[in-house]
């Protein structure tokens, strides 16, 4: 039996429409009304271990999707606890949604390096997915002002960034044959890198690309809703890119679908359309 957590997030939403079809798998979320898809459904909240001893009961492949953003000890307490009760339930094989290796300069990696060490000792079979960032996460972060301007502070770097149903594919496509896949890392990286210039010419002839600094996107986000522990993480990304170190390319993604990865530029704009 395959279990997919966090299935009515915006990847793993994705991967569950990918295993629609498939009577051997089961969804995990902790808003069981939000799932769309028709297949079975189990209350998991990475926040309640006991939904999670129970919610694994069964499980052979368990793709786990990290549990979303916030400080570094409360991702590692869901993800540690996930991990426990995965061994504890007797899951055979769990595939970890993780971060690309270059993704090292980014405050947010220590929890999913913490993840893939916890993983490794945990004596389970696993796989990791090391996603890169996601195209749609580069247009919001850089999208275009009221007055036709983008000023994300990118300088001239550029990211290989991947289309996020490009990922969840990936994902399926593992989990449904996990047995190939056992103590592999995947990175799944774009093929293409998209710049900040190439961005707004992507939107058009009135869009121009007017990079602010570094101090004063910090200012910016920390005068908005943003939380606290997201302002150096955005400010980290940003920097990230416009350093050049979230440009390499290359990877096993195309292996993985069996075809060239999506243009990462139509994700973006498809979600600033969206958005």
């Amino acid at each position: 039996m395959i279990l997919v957590t966090g299935a009515t997030g915006a990847l793993g939403s994705l991967v569950a429409a990918r295993l629609a079809d498939r009577s051997d798998t089961i969804l995990g979320t902790r808003d069981p009304d939000r799932t769309t898809t028709g297949l079975p459904v189990r209350h998991i909240d990475f926040d309640e271990p006991d939904t999670l001893a129970r919610g694994f009961d069964g499980v052979d492949v368990l793709l786990m999707i990290s549990a979303g953003t916030g400080e570094d000890d409360t991702v590692i307490a869901r993800h540690g606890a996930a991990i426990d009760a995965a061994r504890k339930a007797g899951v055979g094989h769990v595939v970890y949604t993780s971060l690309t290796a270059a993704g090292d300069h980014l405050p947010y990696a220590l929890p999913h390096r913490w993840t893939e060490r916890r993983l490794l000792e945990s004596g389970l079979e696993w796989t990791l997915l090391r996603n890169g960032l996601y195209a749609e996460l580069l247009g919001g972060l850089a999208a275009p002002s009221a007055d036709g301007r983008i000023t994300a502070p990118l300088g001239t770097g550029a990211l290989a960034a991947v289309a996020r149903a490009d990922l969840a594919e990936a994902a399926a496509e593992v989990v449904v044959n996990a047995s190939e896949h056992i103590g592999r890392v995947h990175e799944l990286v774009g093929e293409r890198v998209v710049s900040g210039a190439e961005l707004a010419a992507a939107h058009g002839p009135h869009i121009s690309y007017e990079p602010m600094t570094l101090a004063e996107a910090r200012a910016g986000l920390a005068a908005s809703s943003a939380e606290p522990f997201q302002v150096p993480m955005l400010v980290g990304t940003y920097s990230a890119i416009a350093a050049g170190m979230l440009a390499a390319t290359g990877g096993d993604l195309r292996a993985l679908l069996g075809r060239a990865p999506s243009c990462p530029l139509s994700a973006a704009l498809a979600q600033h359309r969206a958005g």
